[in-house]
């Protein structure tokens, strides 16, 4: 008896200690369960300290599944507790091997530990296990990421987009190397950069193209130089294969040290400098590089202006005085950046404005507008193009540059040509090229506003960029009220079909064309008398014009007389008769492009037509009110003053243009015989040179 009880006493207790065991376990699972589901409430509202807290008793507790694991993965990763999220991740891993879920979480607890090489094969693990999922639903997860390939050639084709616009060559501001476009390509895939981009790029559903591109354009922008020449330069061959910062300090070498150093100083990696990244004995690389240089400066981060001439502490002034100032290629460099700061001998701010950008500055801004004439407006923001050209060539028309050809070189850019470059070719013609692409492409005949002497070029051009120091003579404007009166008076004098014969004839004139250094202008032509010393001009008011040279129409060695013109330029735009522009004139839109049509001037008048004996009011119902509004204004424009030139005829059919050295402005008589007067000329290259009185 004893041994039975014995027995049942043992058995009871074995019974009683897995009751026990049992009833522990199913309050711990249901322990676990109710932590489980309180650590993903507070993780939906971001509480992640209570997350973690509670995901960590439960685990504790020995009964955590994948899913407890992987929400405290999620839970650690929220509060930047990347070590502890990777432990969680690679537990959910074990788990459930053939789940995607652990590798995703991997992913993101070494992309937070910045361990992107490990965190990149574990995406690709992720990807497999999508591919190779039995189920068509996981499976069907794969087609939401990206590729491998697809990305890196996602981030390649924006590599080379942000180049297209960058110089070839650049100097690393943390190395002092040299580096050219296939060295900083290399240097951008190997670098930690590049590795974080893939692996969050790979990490999401869709390509994040503004993420990819501001990455890209974050490590490959690059800041310009623009300085003046002194010395000795270091040249391409001076630092290719050495680093910079171990060369001796002495000369432009310093000077080249410092605007690395002072450029990596403010977060930037590369920088370029006229002297030494481009390879000067490689005439197709100088060529490309004149062509590109304002389109680099256009898309630099900075351009670093360093005036060596400007003192530590200098008062405002000393900006104006520079000798950067007076140089052809700084007003492009100045001109084309967005973001600019000025920098003084000492490489200390100009003014200590430590404004990002010295482009806001008002002080710096007005001292610039002062030295150099330009608006304010495009002082900051610069829009190359051929409208306005010959306020642009005042601007240049002080400069000088080392090489003659280089006035005009340093221009390109400025009207947004692409030209050969071809060092030799002298002054003159250089210059000639630049003036005939602009009145080519634009029709804008601004340029032909000058005076001084000819160009070997084309006579209609200036020999010397200085010819445009002046600024171009402005006509007084007429007050509305004398408009009014004009066009009144044109009324009771001119039949409407006169003065829309007149409009036609302007109307229908082509634009100007020049090509292989012949001008085709068209103009109103007045036909001039000649006598040896001196112009007199028929149909126009008293004009008297005297030459330097010798004029004669007839002559025993000229059997047939000689044409002499004085020539009224007409624009293509029909509100500019004159290349002279009169103030009040209405301006292009700012965003306009440069070959549009400028805008109405000429508002419609505001008062009724009235009878008059000329017959315009029986016509008003027949033609368009608005033509003839215009038609009307046109003509009382043609009966102001004008400036003009004088042309002579050459035997093989073309003009030459004679030159003076003052402005000639010359009035119309009589309108009546204009229509005879509109055409086209040809004029070539000789000139001779008047002086003008009234």
């Amino acid at each position: 008896m004893h041994r039975a009880d014995e027995a049942m006493k043992a058995c009871c207790l074995d019974w009683s200690t897995a009751f026990k065991q049992d009833c522990s376990m199913l309050y711990a699972a249901t322990r676990v369960t109710d932590l489980a589901a309180g650590g993903n409430d507070a993780l939906a509202a971001g509480n992640y300290d209570r997350a973690v807290e509670l995901y960590s008793v439960a685990i504790d507790l020995d009964f955590a599944t994948d899913t407890i694991f992987a929400n405290h993965s999620k839970a650690r990763s929220g509060k930047m507790l990347w070590d502890d999220a990777l432990l969680n991740a690679e537990k959910v891993i074990e788990l459930n091997p053939s789940s995607y879920f652990g590798d995703q979480l991997k992913h993101t607890a070494l992309h937070g530990a910045r361990r992107y090489d490990e965190a990149i094969e574990a995406l690709k693990i992720m990807l497999s296990k999508l591919e190779n999922a039995p189920d068509t639903e996981t499976s069907n997860l794969r087609q939401q990421y990206v590729g491998l390939y697809e990305a890196e050639g996602v981030i390649e084709e924006s590599i080379k987009a942000q180049l297209d616009n960058a110089p070839h060559r650049l100097l690393n501001t943390f190395t002092g190397r040299l580096c050219n476009r296939e060295v900083q390509i290399d240097a951008f895939k190997r670098s930690t950069e590049y590795k974080e981009l893939l692996s969050s790029t790979l990490a999401h559903v869709d390509l994040r193209m503004e993420c990819i591109q501001d990455a890209v354009e974050t490590y490959f922008r690059y800041v310009m130089l623009s300085h003046r020449w002194e010395g000795k330069e270091p040249l391409l061959h001076d630092i290719q294969g050495k680093l910079v910062y171990d060369l001796d300090p002495v000369g432009g070498i310093a000077k080249l040290q410092s605007f690395c150093a002072t450029a990596r100083d403010l977060g930037y990696r590369w920088t370029w400098v006229d002297t030494c990244c481009i390879d000067q004995t490689n005439n197709v690389e100088v060529q490309q590089s004149v062509n590109s240089m304002f389109i680099w400066y256009h898309h630099s981060a900075l351009t670093i202006i360093y005036l060596s001439d400007v003192p530590p502490s200098s008062q405002p002034g000393a900006l104006a005085i520079s000798v950067w100032n007076t140089r052809g290629w700084t007003v492009q460099e100045f001109l084309a950046p967005k973001f600019v700061l000025f920098y003084q001998k000492d490489w200390s701010l100009y003014l200590d404005d430590r404004s990002p950008n010295h482009k806001d500055s008002f002080a710096i801004m007005q001292e610039m507008g002062d030295v150099t004439g330009i608006d304010a407006q495009a002082l900051v923001a610069f829009r190359p193009g051929m409208r306005h050209a010959r306020e642009k060539l005042q601007w240049v028309s002080a400069r000088v540059t080392t090489f003659p050809e280089d006035i005009a070189y340093s221009s390109f850019g400025i009207f947004g040509v692409n030209l050969p470059v071809i060092y030799g070719e002298k002054r003159q013609k250089a210059l000639g090229r630049l003036l005939q692409e602009v009145v080519a492409q634009s029709g804008d005949i601004s340029a032909l506003d000058w005076v001084g002497q000819s160009s070997e070029f084309n006579s209609c051009l200036p020999a010397d960029i200085t010819s445009y120091k002046a600024l171009p003579y402005t006509l007084p404007s007429l007050p509305e009220d004398d408009i009014q009166t004009s066009i009144s008076s044109l009324q009771h004098v001119m039949a409407v079909d006169f003065v829309l014969k007149i409009y036609s004839l302007l109307d229908n004139l082509s634009a100007p064309r020049f090509a292989n250094c012949r001008l085709h202008l068209p103009c109103i032509a007045f036909r001039v008398t000649a006598e040896i010393y001196e112009v007199k001009a028929d149909r126009l008011h008293d004009l008297l014009i005297t030459t330097e040279d010798k004029l004669i129409q007839f002559s025993s060695s000229r059997p047939t007389m000689q044409t002499f013109l004085l020539v009224f330029p007409c624009n293509h735009y029909l509100d500019l008769p004159d290349f002279a522009e009169p103030s009040g004139f209405a301006e292009l839109p700012d965003d306009a492009d440069d070959t549009q049509s400028n805008e109405d001037y000429w508002s419609a008048p505001g008062s009724p037509l009235q009878d008059s004996p000329g017959g315009f009011p029986d016509r008003r119902e027949m033609v368009d009110s608005e033509l003839s509004d215009r038609a009307l204004q046109l003509t009382a424009r043609l009966a102001q003053p004008f400036g003009a030139f004088l042309l002579a005829h050459q035997r093989g059919g073309e003009y030459k243009r004679i030159t003076s050295d003052h402005v000639i402005i010359a009035q119309a008589r009589d309108l009546s015989s204009i229509p005879d007067m509109v055409k086209t000329l040809e004029i070539h290259i000789v000139a001779v040179c008047i002086q003008y009185h009234h």
